[in-house]
């Protein structure tokens, strides 16, 4: 499978480097483009949960490393707060030798 990473800035500046098992991501996300905290989280529910589905089609079983990842980002954003209205930067979309996409 075509893996993939996204680079995020969360609103209070920190940075993650988050996986994607497929390209996906690219259909959900745009390199440099913001994104309202719940719309961010919705695509990335929606965009790893494909990504896992494609794992499955493919090698027959859901793909761990979506799950995990979503698990992380949702993680993120619960134990941080974010105040209503915060914006999610998608910074970068690599491949999975880091070239940009």
């Amino acid at each position: 499978m075509p893996e993939m990473y996204f680079d995020v800035r969360w609103p209070d500046g920190a940075t993650q480097r988050c996986y994607s098992p497929s390209t996906v991501i690219q259909d959900y996300f745009t390199a440099g483009a913001q994104y309202d905290l719940a719309d961010f989280l919705e695509r990335s529910r929606t965009a790893l949960g494909i990504a896992g589905e494609r794992v499955r089609e493919k090698f027959g079983f859901f793909c761990t490393g979506a799950s995990g990842q979503l698990e992380q980002i949702e993680e993120t954003a619960r134990v941080r707060a974010f105040p209503a209205g915060s914006k999610v930067t998608v910074e970068a979309l690599l491949d999975a030798d880091g070239a940009t996409r």
